[in-house]
């Protein structure tokens, strides 16, 4: 629940007995930032419950109406983000017929999330949906990492205040005819001294990673992405199809993790409410990029090779979620990271065989193939 200090009121006076958590700029670390009016000041529970303020008057964010488009952009980031999740999981367990297991957690440093896992479903054998809404100080590594890796003009040697919200999907399926996928979207701010935005991003991108090529799958997957893209600008499918077969690419292996899909980051080349507007657009098409591909191959029969050869590629995503990927660095960099919610895009079981080698002519070999020579399965602008 989001909680908001009705600093009007006479029960408490917080600027003088709690100066931590009612400063001008800091909440424990965390940047404030108004809601609506200069009368709230935005706080997570995971403050009032380190303080033990039962008695001040709290009001969540009923009391003031839904989020509207007045609103900050981190407080309609998040809004958007949490009902996402809930959607996406719904849908997930109407197909699979188990429930995911919830869990909310709280970060010291500042935010909350919630992490929602599946595992050994009837079609799924790990599905993984998380939410996070985090903010603080950004550590020194993290910040060295942004200017080299991202080419951020951060002027500060150290710490810097943050804020950050996302979600992360990665779902494995039971059947090797079905293939993993990614998702996730995310916003991202360094912030002033006041709290307001000094810098801000967006991020994000699904991508497709199969054990056996599909064809019309691998298109169905494109096409429902570009058709988003193409409602907000034509060169967008084109651009972060190529950035997504440049990004996921296991250098050690010379091959991609999959056969693509969209990926972009520090994305702010336009005004942040259509970015925004973009970023829920392509959000919302999860569903309809990869449940019905899901529902085609579930059911399918396979033999023990296919899911040895699952298993092996699933070793391969592995090893670039844990050596490449720039968001698991982050988030293992970030003071107080929940580690079971950055490692959640893990598979349940993988497997490493010692000099594997795929038959020629097989349909093993067939998908190297396409990993090894990227393939534009529908046409780019």
């Amino acid at each position: 629940m989001t909680l908001y200090i009705n600093k009007l009121s006479s029960s408490v006076d917080l600027s003088s007995s709690h100066p931590r958590l009612y400063s001008t700029a800091q909440v424990t670390g965390a940047s404030q930032y108004s809601r609506r009016s200069s009368h709230f000041v935005y706080a997570s529970t995971a403050l009032f419950a380190a303080t033990g303020l039962a008695s001040i008057l709290l009001a969540d964010e009923r009391a003031e109406g839904p989020i509207t488009d007045s609103d900050p952009m981190r407080l309609r980031m998040e809004a958007f983000v949490k009902g996402l999740q809930n959607r996406i999981v719904s849908d997930i367990e109407q197909l699979d017929g188990k429930q995911f297991t919830r869990t909310a957690w709280q970060r010291q440093e500042g935010g909350e999330g919630i992490t929602c896992v599946l595992q050994d479903g009837n079609v799924f054998e790990k599905a993984g949906v998380g939410i996070s809404v985090v903010y603080g100080q950004l550590p020194k590594a993290a910040v060295e990492q942004m200017r080299h890796d991202r080419g951020k003009d951060i002027s500060a040697d150290g710490p810097v205040p943050f804020f950050a919200a996302g979600i992360s999907l990665v779902i494995h399926p039971r059947n090797p005819n079905a293939p993993t996928v990614h998702m996730n979207y995310r916003y991202f701010e360094i912030e002033n001294e006041d709290g307001s935005p000094k810098m801000w991003w967006f991020g994000g991108g699904s991508d497709l990673t199969p054990s056996y090529l599909f064809e019309d799958d691998c298109i169905h997957f494109h096409q429902v992405l570009k058709d988003g893209c193409d409602k907000y600008d034509k060169k967008y499918y084109g651009n972060f199809k190529q950035w997504c077969d440049k990004y996921f690419y296991n250098k050690h292996r010379g091959e991609s993790r999959g056969i693509g899909g969209i990926f972009f980051d520090d994305l702010d080349d336009k005004p942040a409410e259509e970015v925004f507007s973009f970023v829920k657009e392509m959000g919302n098409r999860f569903t309809q990029s990869y449940l019905p591909i899901v529902k085609k191959r579930m059911n399918m029969k396979f033999t023990p090779e296919m899911k040895d050869w699952q298993q092996i590629r699933r070793g391969r995503y592995v090893e670039f979620n844990l050596v490449w990927d720039r968001g698991t660095k982050f988030g293992l960099q970030t003071p107080g990271a929940r580690i079971e919610a950055i490692l959640m895009s893990l598979p349940l079981t993988a497997r490493w065989e010692y000099m594997y080698e795929v038959e020629s002519g097989s349909p093993e070999e067939n998908l190297e193939e396409v990993l090894k020579n990227p393939v534009d399965w529908i046409p780019l602008d």
